[in-house]
């Protein structure tokens, strides 16, 4: 089987506190390569929109709230089993029960200031990576 792709966002926490680059490296030193990339806002309809699955739950508004507070950085990555290889890689979504060495463990606060995002399907990972790039916008080589 070839490369996949999965989607990721880190999260305006991180990208407050300075640890975009140390996350970057980290997906890369994983063996994933990044197809697209960019950094940008959410407003509050995109980001009711991405999270809609959630609308229902009581952590919604905090969590729409979290996600326009600042810049995030939106990414394609590709490679065997992505999604599986990238939800190991970020950890938890509680930073207090994820692995150690994980990207959520070593960068996020607490679950709603979790550093970063990752599809947990390939499904899913379609569709947020739809939601963000144009096909256009993603590179291959």
């Amino acid at each position: 089987m070839g490369n996949n792709r999965t989607f990721t966002m880190i999260k305006p926490d991180a990208f407050a506190k300075g640890n975009t680059g140390a996350i970057i490296q980290k997906i890369t030193n994983s063996g994933f390569k990044i197809v697209a990339l960019k950094l940008t806002k959410l407003s509050p309809e995109r980001a009711a929109e991405f999270y809609a699955i959630h609308k229902d739950k009581s952590f919604y508004n905090n969590l729409i709230e979290f996600m326009i507070s600042g810049p995030i950085i939106a990414a394609v990555l590709e490679k065997k089993n992505a999604v599986d290889d990238f939800r190991a890689l970020i950890g938890a979504t509680n930073p207090e029960d994820a692995a150690e060495g994980t990207i959520r463990n070593l960068y996020a606060t607490n679950v709603t200031n979790n550093a970063i995002h990752g599809s947990d399907s390939d499904e899913n990972a379609a569709i947020e990576i739809a939601f963000h790039f144009k096909e256009e916008e993603i590179v291959t080589y």
